[in-house]
């Protein structure tokens, strides 16, 4: 095949250089005439009617010959098998000595056997035809050289970058800089903020001054390109710096963290872009990874809702950490694919299952933990958009409250060890139908847990029974229920950035559409969390429950809607209300300025991780509250109209906005 294929392509070289040589021809052709035309026409002072009419008659009775001569000669001489792209002194010469016969041929033809002509005409026919001869060839070889220059030129251009951080990375980064000629960026200033440093040079390169100096510094030495080089900053820090930088329009990037200032493995290949998360001004969560894998080794967990955002993320760490079997479960089969084909390729050996259904669905969710006897639960299944909630609050009743009710019913029958639920800070004091659906969740597994350590699980009522076949309601269900020890834990949350449906990826594509970006109100905020620390935390909340708590994230400051978006619109290369323009839209229904963490009399313990925290329950009647919820779940599978104020009864801190 690569013979066949080194054939084709000499072939279709060949056929290429045979295709400029027939030009060449057809250009020599006109040129060796044209030459000696011009000659006899300068002669008479470009008149053509003032031209012999003896001399012209013999011009065009030896033009056939000599041109005929001229081809041979050209021929003979190689003029027309040449590399003319690489064209140099030796096809100079060539073009010469053809030429030369030719004129001497010239001379000696057209005065035996035609007449004598003016000297003029010889040598002036003589010095053209080399002149078109030669230019021909060698404007070739000139062209391709501009060509290259060109390029050479544009490979060449440097962008001006500053460096921030004068320390032991940025000094690394200043050297690869400066050593390696294929980057194409020139380090003209690096910036500090130790003042004993300023004035002075690092690689070459002078220290112009603090944060303070970054603009002054962008302007003054045509910044291009932002590199961030401390990796030691703390979050806080590296964010009032990069809030800085954003101002300037110039791409920014930075080393990902300590280690690899630790492992020797700062470079420029290393930097990466600066994100919207770099932005929070607080450190990342950091969990301890040897707890969560000797919790998850080994064990069969189920993951609903496992092909969303958070649930498809919980599924990747899940199988890093070696699990005995996966089973995924998820009613939107497009999302479980996609995860499904993932990590068949990334973990070939891992017992994997991916299961299509709805948690709503009580034979076939029973039929799962039935099937698969799962150890550990993270139930991630819902829906979470408050705008469509509150159009559909049954549904948001139906899917979040009782597919977690059904769930967590099955997972108590079949002996699962620990059931953890993904909530929201939506739940808190809750001002729309989904807030309030998530709160009836921490509800249900709270008063699960608070019947199992009383144990009187098997008092909790099977809801909807006349729904129910002997396989799911029976006494073996009972006597199960008599055993259970399952351990209910709930996590709680912020928005988590880049997640469907939440406002990253909404601006990322208002921007790329060239705006308007929508922001609801100015001076809307909320707490923020990336998806790999949500799951970190879901998956630490595993390993500490005892059964009972909500945990907690302390996600630091809240951001600003507002400025989230105005951050997105520079680090997109565009200016905020003039490239693209902000639009306030006015807050959505059930919608609140901001939201809050843990309702105040839940009050906080805090645990070995210092960001995450547990809330205390808040103590309600079990049995009162099992018994309205049956109520609720009937009135919500009939759709009535009144379920606002059915929940509120449930959930007192529910308050409609």
């Amino acid at each position: 095949m690569k013979e066949e294929h080194h054939t084709m392509k000499k072939t279709k070289k060949l056929e290429h250089w045979k295709i400029i040589a027939a030009y060449l021809v057809i250009y020599d052709i006109i040129a060796v005439n044209a030459s000696y035309l011009f000659g006899l026409l300068l002669r008479f002072d470009l008149h053509y009617s003032a031209i012999p009419k003896e001399d012209l008659s013999a011009f065009f009775k030896f033009a056939p010959f000599y041109t005929v001569f001229c081809l041979v000669i050209f021929y003979v001489l190689k003029l027309y098998n040449s590399l003319w792209r690489f064209a140099s002194f030796s096809e100079l010469n060539h073009i010469l000595v053809a030429n030369v016969i030719a004129f001497l041929f010239h001379i000696t033809g057209m005065t035996i056997f035609c007449r004598r002509m003016p000297v003029s005409y010889y040598v002036i026919g003589a010095v053209t035809q080399i002149i078109l001869t030669t230019g021909i060839r060698f404007a070739y070889r000139y062209i391709n050289l501009m060509r290259k220059h060109r390029e050479q030129m544009a490979d060449h251009q440097q962008r001006n970058v500053m460096v921030i951080g004068a320390g032991a990375a940025g000094q690394m980064i200043l050297k690869e800089l400066k050593n390696t000629e294929e980057i194409k960026l020139k380090p003209c200033c690096v910036i500090d903020d130790n003042s004993n440093k300023w004035g002075r040079l690092i690689e070459g390169v002078p220290i112009v001054g603090g944060r303070e100096d970054i603009i002054a510094s962008v302007q003054k030495y045509h910044i291009e390109e932002i590199l961030f080089a401390i990796p030691t900053a703390s979050a806080q820090t590296r964010s009032e710096i990069l809030n800085i930088c954003k101002e300037t329009n110039c791409d920014l990037k930075r080393l990902p963290g300590m280690y690899q200032l630790a492992n020797g493995e700062v470079s420029l290949s290393k930097m990466k872009p600066v994100a919207v998360e770099d932005l929070l001004g607080r450190d990342p969560i950091r969990v301890n990874m040897d707890e969560i894998f000797q919790y998850i080794q080994g064990k069969r967990i189920l993951v609903t809702g496992g092909g969303g955002s958070i649930g498809s993320e919980l599924c990747r760490q899940i199988a890093a950490h070696n699990p005995a079997h996966l089973v995924i479960f998820d009613v939107y089969e497009n999302n479980a694919y996609d995860i499904q084909l993932e990590l068949k390729k990334k973990y070939p050996d891992m017992k994997l299952d991916v299961i299509i259904g709805s948690v709503r669905d009580s034979r076939k969710i029973f039929k799962v933990f039935e099937t698969y006897r799962p150890q550990i639960v993270y139930h991630a299944a819902a829906h979470k958009h408050v705008p469509l909630m509150e159009d559909s609050p049954c549904e948001a009743i139906k899917n979040n409250a009782i597919g977690t009710y059904k769930t967590a019913y099955a997972a108590m029958v079949y002996g699962t060890e620990r059931f953890v639920l993904i909530s929201t800070d939506k739940a808190v004091n809750p001002t729309n139908i989904m807030g309030a659906s998530k709160r009836l969740c921490e509800m249900v597994i709270q008063a699960f847990d608070h019947k199992i350590k009383e144990g009187k699980a098997d008092e909790i009522p099977q809801l909807f029974t006349h729904w129910m076949d002997s396989r799911i309601h029976n006494e073996e269900t009972t006597e199960a229920l008599k055993r259970a020890k399952t351990e209910f834990v709930a996590v709680r949350f912020g928005n988590v950035l880049g997640s469907n449906g939440s406002v990253i990826p909404l601006f990322k594509k208002q921007i790329e559409a060239g705006g308007p970006v929508t922001v609801t109100h100015p001076d809307i905020i909320r707490y923020f969390m990336t998806i790999p620390e949500a799951v970190s935390l879901v998956l630490q909340a595993g390993t500490y429950a005892h059964g009972g708590e909500i945990f907690v994230l302390d996600m630091g400051a809240p951001v600003k809607i507002d400025t989230l978006a105005r951050n997105l619109i520079r680090m997109s290369g565009h200016k905020p209300d003039e490239d693209i323009k902000i639009v306030y839209t006015g807050l959505r229904p059930g919608e609140k300025l901001y939201e809050e963490k843990l309702m105040a009399e839940e009050g906080l313990k805090r645990t070995e991780n210092d960001l995450i925290h547990i809330g205390c329950p808040i103590p309600f009647d079990t049995d009162e509250f099992l018994g309205e919820l049956d109520e609720l779940m009937e009135a919500a599978y009939k759709n009535r109209d009144d379920i606002r104020e059915r929940v509120q009864k449930v959930v007192t801190t529910y308050h409609p906005a």
